[in-house]
């Protein structure tokens, strides 16, 4: 099979979803530690109900599940030795770059409101 470029667009955007999602799923799954019952079924049960009921868990999740059909329906048309290191190389490299770029906005917008405090206080006196 000849690597077609429409199947390179659907393995790079397989990879913008899973990278771009997977920040947002690793901190709307914080506190999962935290759910605790005395049985096994009910702990898996509880979990379960942790994860489905937080929007921000379930939203990133639902966009990285569409990535995923979006690979499955891909990998059909692609060469798999083309789309398995495409797809996962650039994974990880936009998993970082949100990562990263995700700190940074946060940051920015922190130090932001604590200039705009500043200037309002100083306005004030």
């Amino acid at each position: 099979m000849s690597a077609s470029l429409d199947s390179i667009v659907f393995l790079t955007v397989v990879a913008f979803l899973w990278g771009v999602t997977n920040p947002f799923i690793k901190k709307g799954a914080r506190g999962l530690e935290n759910v605790k019952s005395s049985s096994r079924f009910g702990q898996f049960f509880k979990e379960l109900a942790f994860l489905v009921t937080n929007l921000k868990y379930i939203i990133p999740f639902i966009i990285n599940q569409s990535g995923s059909v979006l690979y499955f329906l891909t990998l059909s048309r692609a060469d798999i030795s083309l789309a398995i290191p495409v797809t996962n190389s650039l994974t990880f490299v936009i998993t970082a770059m949100t990562d990263t770029y995700m700190g940074m906005i946060l940051i920015l917008i922190g130090t932001v409101l604590c200039c705009l405090d500043k200037i309002e206080n100083t306005v004030q006196l």
